[in-house]
């Protein structure tokens, strides 16, 4: 993340605690496919999953459009299916 502001790094960086203590509410997330979730903060986006209690994350990219691509989406699955 070193091309991020220090204000885009510190939000991405308190939503993941959040998401680290469970609360799924407050930060913005969506479910993308089977288990395969994304963390939406401002125009970034961090794909991820969690597996035996632990986060996963798979990319992260600036989110363009309201789709999120599905290269994204199939590799978050190939590391799922590896961990």
């Amino acid at each position: 993340m070193g091309t991020l502001s220090s204000a885009s790094r510190g939000q991405i960086r308190a939503d993941i605690v959040l998401l680290e203590n469970g609360d799924f509410q407050t930060p913005y997330t969506k479910k993308l496919k089977g288990l395969i979730r994304e963390l939406i903060v401002g125009n970034y986006c961090l794909i991820f999953f969690i597996k035996d209690n632990t986060i996963y994350f798979t990319s992260v990219f600036r989110k363009k459009s309201a789709k999120t691509p599905t290269k994204e989406i199939k590799r978050a699955g190939k590391y799922y299916k590896l961990v």
